[in-house]
């Protein structure tokens, strides 16, 4: 047990906001980059984005093995060193190997939402177990919100950092501010829970986050990726002001997830991700065809707040439903999964975003999976909800 497992939640959530912070900066910085400052393409971008991807999504499963069998403490201090690694490595040189390594180590795919510190994903499921471990669970959705709107609020502060620096010092200040959200986790405290490495008693359940994870996964890897890099191809707008923009999209998706409690307890689980997500395909498939960029910026700042406002319930339900000593392979396994999927997606739109003419086809090709992941929800989970509901 944790003596103090209000302060060690205190420590974790400050570890959490510097990375955070350091996602803000990248999310900006690394598009900017590619594009813009080296001159490569949007299919050379992409395929960054995939093999990254690819790569957290190893990471991922790795370190969430591991939590279980080796500790969650030491797990998560070694995951949180690749942040400020691959960060630190852009700060030295921005050669195309170094790119890719950079972005493997740093886990730059932009895969996640800023709002849940996206970038260094390969992380996720060891924060997630430890604040599932320390959290009382009638308080489980409170402290999965309370941390994405914090994070998410730091990560939409960081995006303004790109105004007031060149490129290469921002990755360096990424660097140096990741690096210490990994020392101040050596005062933290984390339960000592060890599962059987050869054993889930929870794979039925697994299996089902598992596949609609994938979709998911699918789903972002379409267009999460390619969300900044469309306005820099299609309507031209300029680092400073996308550096805006991404503030307020930033802002609104943080305190979104304060909704998410309420949304818990008024339709539960799959009603929330069935409402919020069902508005953000209608919205996104429209982008593309309306070719008005004040629609289009009203599009970029909201479908972030609509995709993530039910995560911490989702985030819940997966730690609620599985064993407590399987927490950490649970949503390793969830991660590889919906990365991998994302993987794939990312370079399939890699190639569409490369011509103008098949530039909408990944919207398109987002609103038909996120289509099938809402009614697997409903089949996996809408019965057993209701047999739960008092």
């Amino acid at each position: 047990m944790v003596k103090n497992p209000k302060a060690s939640l205190s420590i974790l959530l400050l570890s959490r906001i510097s990375r955070s912070l350091s996602a803000g900066m990248l999310a900006i910085a690394f598009p900017y980059l590619v594009l813009n400052e080296l001159h490569q393409t949007a299919l050379f971008l992409g395929s960054i984005f995939a093999v990254a991807t690819f790569f957290t999504a190893i990471f991922g499963l790795f370190f969430g093995t591991i939590t279980d069998i080796w500790g969650r403490k030491n797990t998560l201090i070694l995951a949180t060193l690749l942040l400020p690694l691959g960060s630190l490595l852009l700060w030295t040189s921005t050669s195309s190997s170094t790119l890719f390594i950079a972005a493997i180590l740093g886990g730059f795919s932009a895969t996640g939402s800023m709002a849940g510190g996206g970038i260094g994903g390969s992380v996720q499921p060891i924060q997630n177990t430890v604040l599932a471990d320390l959290a009382p669970s009638e308080k489980r959705t409170f402290y999965y919100s309370s941390f994405a709107f914090i994070n998410g609020i730091t990560a939409a502060i960081g995006t303004i950092f790109v105004r007031f620096f060149p490129t290469r010092e921002i990755f360096l200040l990424a660097g140096v501010i990741s690096l210490i959200g990994t020392v101040i986790l050596f005062f933290m405290e984390a339960p000592k829970i060890k599962g059987e490495i050869r054993k889930l008693k929870s794979k039925i359940t697994i299996g089902k986050f598992t596949i609609t994870g994938l979709l998911n996964g699918v789903s972002q890897g379409l267009i999460t990726p390619f969300l900044i890099p469309f306005f820099i191809i299609v309507y031209r707008v300029p680092e400073t002001s996308m550096s805006f923009y991404a503030l307020i999209s930033g802002t609104i998706a943080a305190t979104s997830l304060l909704v998410a409690p309420y949304l818990d307890r008024k339709f539960g689980f799959v009603k929330s991700i069935t409402y919020s997500r069902a508005v953000s395909v209608i919205l996104l498939i429209a982008l593309p065809l309306v070719k008005f960029l004040p629609f289009a910026l009203l599009v970029y700042i909201f479908t972030p707040a609509l995709r993530v406002m039910a995560v911490p319930i989702q985030q819940t339900a997966i730690t609620s439903l599985v064993e407590e000593s399987e927490r950490g392979r649970a949503l390793g396994i969830n991660q590889v999964i919906r990365l991998g999927g994302s993987s794939i997606a990312t370079e399939v739109s890699a190639g569409l975003f490369s011509s103008m003419s098949y530039i909408a086809i990944p919207f398109y090709m987002y609103g038909v999976v996120m289509a099938a992941n809402i009614y697997l929800y409903k089949r996996f989970f809408l019965r057993e909800e209701k047999l739960k509901t008092p």
